[in-house]
């Protein structure tokens, strides 16, 4: 028995519009067209595409709000909601002052941070060269450890460096609250510290006595400035050698406010744990945990010290009495040795009495009872006095020369002087000079 249709032609056939092929026991077996088959796959794929490209954009979506949310936890820990009130409080126009950069700007500018653009590393974080869209290069601090002092001690110098406009403090100008440490962003100091310049010399740059007192005077207008000058007192409690940045003409600029405070105007200190680098810590300070204007006074005398010695505040290869930089300094001047610790490289330019003048004001920074030195305007006020008297006696020797040589230069042109070997052509010539050449007799 047959099971094949009779109206199987050629083992093919179509039922239904569809193609039919006969199976191994002779009966049809639909199909679906091949064209169906490739739309159907065509729909398919299409579905998945846009099934893939819905779930990128899922994706994309999540991951921006959860870097939103990151962002937002990062800008509350790293102290913005503080830095907030605080301007507020202060009534600072921040935004006109200062700018709140993005990471990405930031990651950019440092090439993610790259370990060859560290310029320095310190307490209180590294320091990383950058440059940004503009082309402008800048100094990026990113906080070493995230803790609440080191935070404290960031969003501090914001408010702080806000407020001060001044040519010899490092300007802030902005920084990045949205990333796992806070980041500060200064302008670029390209000559280093002055810690550098003092004792790191090299034959190839000659350090000069003019240069330190230039430098030290810029240093104490800067901190006279901070004292008295702006809105509100503002001690800077870190005052040492490698916190003094040099730019391209080697102009002094006060740098590292982290530990720095705000006073009000009629207050006299302020009662802190005791913070600082020993060398150039205040004594009644250390003892007593009160800081007064007169500390950063003591820390200055230091500097100018390291800049008339070229030593270490604190150097173990002393003796034990002269292990601090201080006390040697003292002792040498009540000994009238002044010149056995002056540093070389200045001392054979002579300016001796010029020394003598700075060391006795470095003398009464140091005094151990804040109140007898003096204030750093005081300060300022003397420095300048005696880089005026520089400069005065270089004009003088400058005017001497001049006269010296225009001495030698009309010396042939005397009154005796005549043309000639007949008496009646004699020529007076500094008569002639005074008489205008269109009036006769």
């Amino acid at each position: 028995m047959s099971y094949v249709n009779e109206c199987q032609t050629d083992h093919r056939g179509y039922c239904g519009g569809e193609e039919t092929y006969v199976n191994t026991y002779g009966s049809y077996e639909c199909q679906e067209p091949k064209v169906n088959i490739v739309l159907i796959g065509f729909s398919s794929d299409l579905g998945a595409l846009f099934l893939l490209i819905g779930a990128w954009f899922l994706y994309k979506f999540i991951t921006k709000r959860k870097a939103f949310k990151r962002r937002k936890q990062f800008f509350k820990r790293n102290g913005g909601l503080l830095l907030q009130q605080q301007i507020y409080a202060e009534e600072l126009n921040f935004g006109a002052k200062t700018k709140l950069f993005s990471s990405k700007e930031l990651q950019k500018a440092t090439d993610n941070f790259n370990l060859d653009r560290v310029l320095g590393q310190g307490g209180q974080g590294t320091v990383y060269k950058g440059m940004l869209a503009d082309g402008k290069i800048v100094a990026v601090k990113k906080s070493k450890i995230v803790d609440e002092d080191k935070l404290t001690e960031f969003i501090n110098e914001v408010i702080i460096l806000s407020q001060i406009n001044h040519r010899n403090v490092v300007k802030l100008l902005g920084c990045c609250l949205e990333t796992e440490v806070p980041l500060l962003v200064y302008e670029f100091i390209p000559n280093g510290t002055l810690s550098e310049y003092i004792h790191d010399q090299n034959e190839e740059f000659l350090f000069t006595w003019e240069m330190r007192l230039r430098i030290a005077t810029e240093i104490a207008g800067a901190l006279s400035y901070l004292h008295s000058a702006a809105s509100f007192p503002i001690y800077h409690r870190d005052i040492k050698s490698s916190n003094i940045l040099l730019d391209e003409k080697l102009r002094a600029k006060v740098a590292n406010f982290g530990t720095s405070k705000s006073v009000a105007i009629d207050q006299t200190h302020v009662t802190t744990m005791v913070h600082g680098t020993f060398g150039y810590l205040d004594p009644e300070y250390f003892q007593s945990s009160q800081f007064t204007d007169k500390s950063d006074v003591y820390s200055f005398g230091v500097v100018i010290m390291e800049l008339l010695t070229g030593q270490k505040p604190i150097c173990l290869k002393r003796l034990e009495e002269g292990r601090s930089l201080a006390t040697y300094f003292i002792m040498c001047m009540e000994e009238n040795r002044l010149f056995d610790i002056i540093d070389p490289q200045i001392l054979k330019e002579g300016k001796n009495e010029e020394m003598w003048g700075v060391a006795n004001l470095v003398k009464r920074c140091l005094y151990l009872n804040g109140r007898y030195r003096p204030t750093m305007k005081e300060v300022a006020t003397e420095l300048e006095a005696i880089q005026k008297s520089i400069k005065t006696v270089a004009d003088l020797q400058s005017y001497e020369e001049v006269e010296y040589v225009t001495t030698e230069i009309t010396e042939p042109w005397d009154v005796s002087t005549t043309v000639g070997s007949n008496p009646s052509t004699s020529i007076d010539v500094a008569l002639s000079l005074d008489e205008s050449p269109l009036l006769s007799k």
